[in-house]
């Protein structure tokens, strides 16, 4: 039997021109979705506010439950469930507190992911951003 490879699987770069991303907050700029016997990895490198380097890493399933993360300044563990075969939603929370949510969709022909992400940031900044991201 074989099994069709997840979409979100992969290696994705950020698409600035295509994206909008409030100032002020995280912007990964390469993002890496790997996963091995039903356990995902997802690392990403970007900047953070201050425009530092960042790099962020979390192991878990999309299961919908709470995994640590680490790197993140928003953040200390994060959630994601599997909508369908394209579509995840994520949760992000800083002690216990709901920091992001959002929603991640790979376009049909697999080559791209919007990035949907509502939240606060570690100021208190409230934001919207819509991050595209391509396949590599």
């Amino acid at each position: 039997m074989c099994f069709a490879a997840d979409p979100q699987m992969g290696t994705w770069n950020l698409n600035e021109a295509k994206s909008k991303i409030t100032p002020g907050t995280l912007k990964n700029t390469h993002v890496v979705y790997s996963g091995m016997l039903g356990q995902m990895k997802v690392t990403s490198d970007g900047i953070d506010a201050n425009s530092k380097p960042v790099h962020l890493e979390w192991s878990g399933r999309f299961d919908g439950k709470d995994y640590p993360v680490a790197g993140d300044p928003n953040s200390d563990t994060r959630s994601y469930t599997k909508v369908n075969d394209r579509t995840l939603t994520t949760t992000a929370k800083k002690n216990g507190k709901v920091t992001v949510t959002g929603q991640i969709v790979v376009s049909a022909d697999g080559k791209s992911r919007t990035v949907t992400l509502n939240g606060t940031s570690p100021k208190g900044k409230k934001f919207n951003n819509v991050v595209v991201y391509d396949k590599q």
